[in-house]
C-alpha cells in the first residue's frame, strides 16, 4: 500500500479544533483538501502529520504554534485614524481587509474601534494557538 511522502499530491478530510474543543475549520460536507506534501501549501504541522499515512488511515495531530501559525507578534498590531483607511472600508469589529504594502497585500483584522482610531492586527487569527486536527487520508497521487 502506498505511503504518503514528500512530493505526493494527497487528499484529506480533516477537522481542526482549538484546545477548548471549538471547531475552527472542517472539510465535512465538502470535497477533500488537496495539496502537495512538502510544498508549504499547508502549515508545517499538518503537512508533517500526513507524512507516512496510508490511504484509509485516520489520526489526530496536535500542532504547537511554531508548527502552525506562529506566535503573536506585537509589532503587527497598531492604531490608525479612521480617515486613513480606504473610503470603501467602514471599519467593523472583526472585519478583515488587505492593506497595500510594497511586498503586496497584507491582511489585517479590526480588533478595536475607539472614537477616530482603529486598532488593526496583522497576526493570523490562529497565532499562538495549539491546534488539534483529526485527519483522514483519502487519496495519494504522485
Amino acid at each position: 500500500m502506498s505511503v504518503a511522502k514528500a512530493g505526493d499530491k494527497v487528499q484529506v478530510h480533516y477537522k481542526g479544533s482549538l484546545q477548548d474543543g471549538e471547531v475552527f475549520d472542517s472539510s465535512e460536507g465538502q470535497e477533500p483538501l488537496e495539496f502537495v506534501l512538502g510544498e508549504k501549501m499547508v502549515i508545517d504541522g499538518f503537512d508533517n502529520g500526513v507524512l507516512g499515512m496510508t490511504i484509509g488511515d485516520s489520526k489526530t495531530v496536535v500542532i504547537p504554534p511554531d508548527e502552525g501559525y506562529g506566535g503573536r507578534n506585537d509589532q503587527l498590531i497598531g492604531q490608525v485614524e479612521k480617515s486613513k483607511l480606504p473610503p470603501d472600508h467602514e471599519p467593523e469589529l472583526g472585519m478583515v481587509f488587505n492593506l497595500d504594502t510594497p511586498e503586496g497585500p497584507f491582511p489585517v483584522r479590526v480588533t478595536a474601534i475607539e472614537d477616530e482610531m482603529v486598532t488593526l492586527d496583522g497576526n493570523h487569527p490562529l497565532a499562538d494557538q495549539t491546534l488539534t486536527f483529526e485527519i483522514s487520508l483519502v487519496a495519494i497521487s504522485a
